[in-house]
């Protein structure tokens, strides 16, 4: 009998190591220690044996169904991890990214034509001054000789912020003439600055957006002139749009912290499509210049009969859009990558004088 038995658990170890699924696992589970296994069997027969009989074979055939039921689990646990092992490489799928080119920053041409234009008026002997974005009703309008009845003052025109406690509005800068203002009254003169940076106002199309750029500069001394004026107009121009030589044209106009007022006018030329600075036959406005009205001086506390000077102003996206073929300026402010990667210039290539600016 105990052969009998050695010889079935040999057969049934053998056939539990060499079952390669699940499946075939199971069908030996079932045919040895199933109800009509020959395991069971064997178990069930110690009911028809002598006392003796079972105390003898009972413990046996126990160790037996032990044995085997201890096979079969550690053999259906190597088998399922093999199973999982497959099905982890037939399924397997890769969430990491491609591998991309290195990104490198670049500036916005905004800031591009702002350096720009520092450097070029570094080397004719201007500051940079800056001043805040909110400012006070004087240095907005009434220091710059600007009456109470002006369109400028005019609520479709201009961001008001609500009154404060004393009933005073500040305002979101509509140029940056106040800082201009701001360095009169703390600074003697000589003065000699450009004041770049963002200004307000209420207007939005294709070549007009709410929040824009300018740069303005200013020149306060005791013999400042008008030939003075022209002739850093015409050195910054030249600079600006890299060409050997401008032709400017100053056109009468009226602006209330200048006088006399003029609009300049560049030759040009439009020929497919572009702007070529400095020949041609056509005129093209770029900005707006005058003599500082004694107003202004007085209002800065500058005797005008002592000091005189000039003032000029222009937009740097209207500079960006001339320079660099730009049509619409409404996607200076997009944040649209692919324009930027376009149109944008290489943070390591600083705007020199001498290696050149753009």
């Amino acid at each position: 009998m105990q052969q009998d038995i050695e010889k079935l658990k040999t057969e049934i170890t053998s056939a539990i190591a060499a079952s390669e699924n699940l499946d075939t696992l199971e069908e030996i589970r079932v045919s040895s220690l199933g109800k009509k296994g020959s395991v069971s069997g064997l178990m069930k027969g110690l009911g028809g044996m002598t006392p003796e009989e079972r105390k003898e074979m009972g413990p046996i055939l126990n160790a037996l169904k032990t044995d085997i039921a201890n096979e079969i689990a550690d053999r259906k646990a190597t088998l399922e991890e093999v199973a999982l092992n497959a099905r982890l490489l037939e399924e397997k799928l890769d969430v990491t990214l491609p591998p991309r080119d290195r990104q490198q920053g670049s500036i916005h041409p905004i800031s591009q034509v702002m350096d720009e234009i520092a450097e070029i008026f570094a080397s004719l002997g201007f500051d940079v001054a800056e001043g805040p974005d909110l400012e006070t009703d004087f240095y907005n309008f009434t220091a710059l000789n600007i009456p109470e009845e002006h369109p400028a003052r005019q609520m479709h025109d201009t961001f008001y912020l609500k009154p404060d406690a004393n009933g005073d509005r500040k305002v979101l800068r509509t140029h940056t003439s106040p800082v201009q203002i701001r360095t009169m009254v703390n600074k003697e003169p000589p003065i000699r600055i450009i004041a770049p940076g963002r200004t307000y106002r209420s207007d939005s199309d294709a070549t007009h957006t709410p929040m824009f750029h300018q740069v303005e500069g200013l020149v306060i001394d005791k013999d400042t002139h008008l030939g003075h004026l022209k002739g850093t107009l015409e050195a910054f121009l030249k600079a600006f749009f890299e060409v050997d030589a401008v032709t400017l044209r100053l056109r009468p106009s009226y602006f209330p912290f200048t006088e006399p007022s003029m609009e300049v006018d560049v030759q040009c030329s439009f020929e497919g499509g572009t702007v070529k600075i400095g020949d041609g036959n056509d005129w093209l406005e770029v900005l707006g210049s005058g003599m500082v009205h004694r107003k202004v001086l007085e209002a800065c506390d500058l005797d005008p009969s002592v000091y005189q000077g000039f003032a000029f102003g222009c937009g740097i996206d209207r500079l960006a859009m001339l320079k660099y073929g730009m049509n619409d300026l409404r996607a200076f402010f997009d944040s649209d990558l692919r324009w930027l990667r376009h149109y944008g210039f290489s943070a390591l290539n600083i705007p020199t004088i001498a290696g050149g600016l753009s």
